[in-house]
């Protein structure tokens, strides 16, 4: 039998708070959503003037890292390069923005964050990722 790792509240909270310190520190403001690896919501963030979609949609990235097992910036550049029929795929918000928390090379958990440019985004999400390094 395997066994994996989880997220700990404290370790959420690590993610949280980084993220929302990077956020901050460019003056954006965004959701940060994070999920387990089934990509079930653990923690969501909505800072102060972030639009309220950004709620759904940082959640649907996280969910997206993790059941895809990839950042979901792969998803939005397949769709862009002429992978149209990805679209249809039973998934929301396949967008820049969705990083997995890799640990011991298995996806353990996702960040997804909204409300800025998608580059931003990335930036914010994987702040909240290197809180765990």
């Amino acid at each position: 039998m395997q066994t994996k790792a989880v997220l700990e509240l404290k370790d959420v909270n690590a993610i949280l708070d980084a993220a929302q310190s990077e956020a901050e520190a460019n003056q954006w403001a965004v959701t940060i959503a994070v999920a387990d690896d089934g990509g079930h919501l653990l923690a969501l963030r909505r800072m102060d003037g972030a639009p309220p979609f950004s709620a759904g949609v940082a959640t649907e990235k996280a969910r997206n890292a993790a059941i895809g097992r990839k950042e979901t910036q792969a998803f939005e550049e397949m769709i862009n390069n002429g992978r149209i029929a990805f679209t249809t795929a039973p998934m929301q918000a396949l967008l820049s923005g969705g990083v997995p928390v890799i640990q011991d090379g298995q996806v353990i958990a996702s960040v997804g964050v909204s409300g800025v440019k998608p580059d931003q985004d990335v930036q914010v999400a994987k702040a909240g990722v290197a809180a765990l390094a």
